[in-house]
């Protein structure tokens, strides 16, 4: 799971029946260093591309979700479905403890 900023949304005229009741986000992924501050204030732009994800969860702009790529997205989905990317959480609040590479496990 990949975390990121709500930054819009995408509108079609046309969709998959498959994808009845959901619609399409506009997602930057975030940098570690923004996850402990992305909840409560606006993340701004990273180096990291955005990608287009669905969304059946109701997340809008401006939120923090979590989502999965690739064959972790079509799980969810009965039938085989042409999907890359899908939101699995929106997070009210996140506490990120980077771990200490000189640590010997």
């Amino acid at each position: 799971m990949r975390i990121g900023h709500v930054i819009g949304k995408v509108t079609m005229n046309q969709q998959e029946p498959t994808f009845k009741g959901g619609r399409w986000l506009v997602i930057n992924p975030l940098e570690t260093g923004q996850l402990n501050t992305a909840c409560d204030e606006a993340p701004g732009l990273t180096r990291i591309p955005s990608l287009v994800v669905y969304d059946n969860l109701g997340a809008g702009t401006n939120d923090i979700v979590g989502f999965v790529e690739g064959a972790e997205a079509t799980a969810p989905f009965d039938d085989p479905t042409p999907v890359d990317a899908i939101t699995v959480a929106i997070f009210d609040s996140i506490h990120h403890t980077p771990f200490d590479n000189d640590d010997d496990l």
